[in-house]
């Protein structure tokens, strides 16, 4: 019998962050699944005014957003040549 591919569509886990150094470090860390897209999730034991605690919760994709380059556009020479005109007659 062959086994079947687990869906992990839709699904996540957090865990608690066993490399915590610093205060600022989320106090829990996993990944989530969300149609199909895979993110970070980062999560912070608060306390609310009431002095409830919570989780504040942080999601950021997995896959580095596109980026565009900072290099300038290629300007032209100035020349005014343009070897590519199509108004030659022959």
């Amino acid at each position: 019998m062959e086994k079947k591919a687990y869906d992990n569509t839709n699904r996540g886990t957090l865990a608690k962050n066993e490399k915590k150094i610093e205060a600022t470090h989320a106090d829990y860390n996993g990944q989530l699944n969300v149609d199909g897209t895979d993110y970070w999730i980062n999560g912070w034991i608060k306390k609310g005014n009431e002095g409830k605690s919570f989780l504040s919760l942080s999601v950021k994709p997995k896959a580095p957003a596109a980026r565009q380059s900072s290099e300038p556009t290629r300007k032209s020479s100035g020349s005014g040549f343009d070897d590519m005109s199509d108004d030659m007659p022959f």
